[in-house]
């Protein structure tokens, strides 16, 4: 039975509980720690897990039993609790984005390589069936090569999100949608496409004058192998609409699944080719759906992964990629210009605070709440 601790019980950390109660014969939450205690003795009780509260990760780390950590705090203190909890001999499952910095990703690295434990780091739309579908019906070749990605993280967010204490500054948030939102599309963008070559963004705040950071960002990207990309990022769009649509050299593929095909007459314009967008459909709907989805899917591989029973889908590599392209993005979107890849440690933007430091106040945080009264999540997309 693995033993599971769980740091932070703020908005996320339901997701979590919900995710191991479906494995309840193989694990089970033992801890709980929030720097409001009353919040992990609140979770404890209306689930009735028995599970000892703590006042912060520490106390659980020194006072507790665990073997594996799920980290739900806000992004600027992943690092830390994360290094702590790996360089104790726990297992670290951390909710995205990995770090607000790459130096900050290569430390938790560090300390998981040095430990011998395993780090996972959150990524659970991998684990929708629709997703692991396109992920595989983009390999098996029938679309043919990707020549354009197009990549719409877009949601809205009323002014007040922002008054919450940790959002909104590029300190403690570590940037806006590009960082907090989009990191769901980068990493599906990275695990289909693999990481771009070169960057070049725009960003901007257009509707909220009570954050430092950005509300909206555009990049357009160049792959290894010449393909193209564009990814936009945003809490300004109404409707709430996220897609991921692949331009391949024989058909269109697309997450909400859709597909079109194309075959030249002899003049060059476009013929539509029915076939092969039957043959795209029934392959793609013919893949077998996932047992587990979302946090749930991606608590099942960890376990399966700590059980000896299968790899992380999801490893802290990977998710440093992520923090990668992001951070390119932001880099390129501050300096006006194009941004190679990889960034290398000599980029002022890889080290902590690097970005913090250079980024811009688009305004000034004016509020600075504890929680709000009304705490539900309405979103219409499913990413």
């Amino acid at each position: 039975m693995i033993k599971v601790g769980i740091v932070g019980v703020g908005t996320i950390a339901p997701s979590h509980l919900d995710a191991y109660a479906c494995f309840d014969d193989r694990c089970r939450v033992t801890a709980l720690a929030d720097i409001i205690p009353e919040r992990a003795r609140r979770a404890d009780s209306t689930r009735a897990l028995g599970a000892a509260c703590f006042d912060s990760h520490r106390r659980l780390l020194d006072d507790s039993d665990v073997d594996l950590v799920s980290v739900c705090t806000p992004p600027g203190t992943h690092a830390e609790i994360a290094i702590d909890a790996l360089r104790s001999g726990r297992h670290v499952l951390v909710e995205k984005p990995m770090a607000p910095s790459l130096e900050e990703c290569d430390d938790m690295l560090a300390a998981a390589a040095a430990s011998g434990t395993a780090l996972s780091v959150v990524a659970q739309n991998r684990f929708r069936t629709e997703m692991m579908r396109m992920k595989r019906l983009l390999g098996l070749g029938i679309a043919g090569k990707v020549l354009h990605a197009q990549i719409d993280s877009l949601w809205w967010r009323g002014r007040s999100y922002y008054d919450l204490s940790w959002r909104g500054t590029w300190a403690s948030e570590g940037g806006g949608p590009t960082l907090n939102h989009a990191v769901h599309h980068v990493d599906l963008l990275n695990w289909m496409m693999g990481p771009p070559a070169e960057v070049l963004a725009s960003m901007a705040n257009l509707a909220h004058d009570n954050s430092e950071v950005e509300d909206l960002s555009s990049a357009l990207l160049v792959f290894p192998d010449g393909a193209r990309g564009q990814l936009t990022a945003s809490v300004v769009h109404h409707g709430q609409r996220q897609q991921l649509v692949f331009q391949a050299e024989r058909a269109m593929v697309a997450v909400p699944f859709d597909c079109y095909a194309s075959r030249p007459l002899e003049n060059g314009f476009p013929e539509r080719d029915e076939a092969l967008e039957v043959e795209l459909r029934t392959t793609f709907e013919a893949l077998p759906p996932l047992e587990h989805e979302g946090h749930t899917g991606q608590v099942g591989n960890v376990l399966d992964a700590l059980e000896g029973a299968g790899e992380l889908l999801v490893d802290a590599t990977q998710g440093r990629r992520t923090i990668e392209l992001i951070t390119s993005i932001y880099v390129s979107a501050m300096r006006s210009a194009a941004v190679r890849l990889p960034l290398e440690p000599s980029e002022p933007c890889y080290r902590r605070g690097g970005l913090v430091d250079a980024a811009p106040h688009f305004f000034e945080k004016s509020a600075s709440l504890a929680g709000f009264g009304d705490n539900r999540i309405t979103t219409t997309g499913n990413y």
